[in-house]
């Protein structure tokens, strides 16, 4: 951790200036729902200038454990920045559950059993909310994107071999080099498996200013260079590993060529591409997807090959296994995990959380009655 006074300054201004930039723009009845940790400071930003507003906030990333949040500094300021708003969403039960915690810990602050406190005379409720896809969607895309010209060519490319996929930024939470170990680990230790099946890799670049992620690149290109040169044959590369950007209609169509799916994130807050995959399966011929227990996901989607991503040897193992798996139980897996990523869909993460923001209680202001598809939402993401 890095905290130093100017970077807290000029968070906080950043804030103001969304806040200022909103304000002209919003009607008497609208809803206001801030995403994701860069604007913890909004709702408090949008008081100071007089909005009474009802204002909630998503977060997609985890909410880390109180003895971990104590340590950093204006950790009481940014706790009271979320309390500001009327609603409080979190993917997974761990993540609401750490910010109860950590509210509880707060002088003048607590929470009910039902995740719901009050704070400076309002009612701020917190809801476990997952996100999710729009599972038709994708699905009938995956159906499409199969018959198209680049899923072919990766098809052809891979002749009978089975294809193992990750899709991923290229970033350091992700996992990456752990993985790339796994797999080698695999060919290692299974040589069963040798030439029948190959590893694609898309790792979207991102951040590239950054050393951390120009040292992440660099040694992932090492590994790759490794594995390849240790059990390529003059026919098969086992590891293609690619860092520009492939469009979503040709991603439906490689998960659903794909065999197996590795999401092993080291920590994530949801993880959509589990879910992606699933969608994009064939019911009749479905794939496996392996998990990490640390993404969100993996709360819902119990079906799937969990694993500890800082565990390259399980990795590897649960690799053997869906390459091995019977269909019998491929079928059995898919369809539980096809349910969960149906019933959780980004429609209803939505009217989950827009009812929930609707329900609550503003100082001054009272809207009228809408539903949550009817609501005209400021949404910042």
């Amino acid at each position: 951790m890095k905290f130093r006074r100017e970077d807290h300054e000029g968070y906080r201004l950043v804030n103001r200036r969304f806040a200022e930039a909103l304000n002209p723009l919003l009607r008497g009845d609208d809803l206001i729902w801030v995403h994701a940790y860069h604007l913890f400071p909004s709702a408090d930003a949008l008081r100071d200038l007089g909005l009474e507003h009802r204002v909630g906030f998503f977060l997609h990333t985890p909410f880390v454990p109180s003895s971990l949040l104590r340590v950093l500094p204006r950790t009481v300021e940014l706790l009271r920045a979320l309390c500001a708003y009327g609603a409080v969403g979190f993917h997974t039960r761990s993540h609401l559950q750490a910010f109860l915690d950590s509210v509880r810990e707060m002088p003048g602050l607590d929470a009910d059993s039902q995740g719901c406190l009050m704070y400076e005379g309002r009612r701020v409720q917190s809801i476990v909310d997952p996100i999710g896809i729009d599972a038709d969607g994708f699905a009938s895309m995956a159906v499409t994107a199969a018959q198209s010209e680049e899923t072919a060519r990766l098809r052809e490319s891979l002749g009978f071999r089975s294809l193992a996929i990750g899709v991923d930024w290229l970033d350091y939470s992700k996992g990456l080099v752990n993985r790339f170990e796994a797999f080698g680990r695999l060919l290692a230790d299974f040589p069963e498996h040798r030439r029948h099946v190959t590893f694609l890799q898309i790792a979207t670049r991102s951040r590239e200013e950054a050393s951390d992620y120009q040292r992440l690149r660099r040694e992932l290109d090492r590994m790759a260079g490794d594995t390849n040169g240790r059990y390529s044959e003059f026919d098969w590369v086992p590891l293609r590993y690619m860092t520009t950007a492939v469009r979503k209609p040709t991603l439906a169509g490689f998960f659903r060529t794909a065999r197996l799916a590795l999401v092993t994130p080291l920590r994530d807050g949801m993880n959509v591409v589990a879910k992606e995959y699933i969608a994009a399966q064939d019911p009749a011929d479905p794939g496996v997807l392996i998990l990490s227990r640390f993404a969100g996901a993996a709360e819902e989607l119990t079906d799937a090959l969990i694993i500890n991503p800082f565990d390259a040897d399980e990795i590897a193992h649960a690799m053997h296994e869906a390459l091995s798996m019977p269909h019998e139980e491929r079928l059995r897996r898919y369809r539980s995990l096809r349910d969960r990523v149906w019933d959780t869909t980004a429609s209803k993460y939505c009217a989950v959380f827009l009812a929930c923001l609707e329900r609550g209680e503003a100082s001054t202001w009272r809207p009228r009655a809408v539903t949550a598809a009817q609501s005209r939402v400021a949404s910042w993401h």
